[in-house]
């Protein structure tokens, strides 16, 4: 297993730990639980607090690691929940936690992120908002399997703000407003860009450019901290990855290896914030700098 430590120098400000996790995501629960407790020990060692997995990174996706979500083994699924909540308690750790959260009756269960503090309790759970849709293109079909969730998840670890969203939720610029407007300053952003592609591997492959692309915006227009993690499971889209308040990547991981990666994430005045003085204002509505001019020549745009 490789792993990884970007560590702040210590003559600065404390900051909080956290470690980006990816390892191959399998319909195997128990192959799946093994390498979150490994990795949660190696977190540890490094002396992290929080430690972060990807989507369905317990559970294993359903329409991607097995065909329905009908045969997902629910006993299996919340005995290996347990065990993690315990691991998590024993080594003081927060876990971010990705599976799935079964409902009541007929409904379709939840592609979730567990939010696990370092008391091995549940105290939060986000649940995917926007769900792949029913276009008859896209072999992965999260409505076919899950029902889409409907609240923004935040949390407080050591002073810092913290959020949850889930790969597709990417696309959608407003859930990153939304947390930015709650005070987030750390994103957990939970992937599976792995196994099944509606690209042919050896064609061009938009979730390589795109995704890494995106989340740098999302981290600079939002002036937050962002790690993105992925699957390992062949073909994997790209490596785990953390993004600066700047919009700078600053530590990958390879692709295809299991791997834990630990950086040091703070706030301070090196962060370049472009958009800085006037992001509230465009929040609100107001979608200029400065003061706007009363003045003819300004309201009459086709005269030179």
């Amino acid at each position: 297993m490789a792993n990884r430590r970007n560590k702040r120098p210590a003559a600065q400000s404390a900051g909080l730990s956290i470690a980006t996790c990816q390892f191959s995501v399998e319909a195997d629960i128990t192959h799946n639980r093994d390498c979150v407790l490994r990795q949660m020990r190696k977190a540890a060692s490094l002396g992290t607090r929080v430690v972060h997995f990807s989507e369905c990174a317990l559970s294993g996706y359903a329409g991607v690691e097995f065909d329905s979500i009908k045969s997902l083994d629910w006993e299996s699924l919340k005995s290996a929940t347990e065990d993690v909540m315990d691991l998590a308690r024993q080594l003081r750790l927060w876990v971010l936690l990705g599976s799935t959260h079964q409902l009541s009756g007929n409904h379709k269960p939840h592609n979730c992120i567990y939010v696990i503090s370092d008391e091995g309790k549940i105290v939060e759970r986000y649940d995917k908002r926007f769900c792949t849709g029913t276009d008859g293109k896209t072999p992965t079909l999260d409505l076919i399997h899950y029902s889409p969730g409907n609240h923004m998840t935040v949390f407080d670890v050591d002073g810092f703000r913290c959020g949850v969203l889930i790969c597709y939720d990417y696309r959608f610029p407003e859930l990153y407003r939304e947390l930015k407007q709650a005070g987030v300053q750390v994103l957990f952003q939970s992937f599976h860009n792995a196994r099944s592609s509606v690209v042919d591997d050896q064609q061009y492959n938009i979730w390589k450019t795109i995704v890494p692309a995106t989340m740098a915006c999302r981290a600079a227009e939002n002036h937050i901290w962002i790690s993105a993690n992925n699957s390992t499971t062949r073909p994997s889209r790209w490596g785990s990855f953390l993004v600066r308040p700047d919009g700078a990547i600053i530590n990958k991981l390879p692709l295809h290896r299991a791997a834990v990666m630990v950086n040091d994430v703070f706030f301070d005045a090196s962060f370049y914030d472009a958009p800085g003085p006037w992001r509230d204002r465009a929040i609100a509505g107001q979608l200029h700098s400065g003061c706007t001019v009363k003045d003819k020549r300004s309201r009459d745009r086709t005269v030179l």
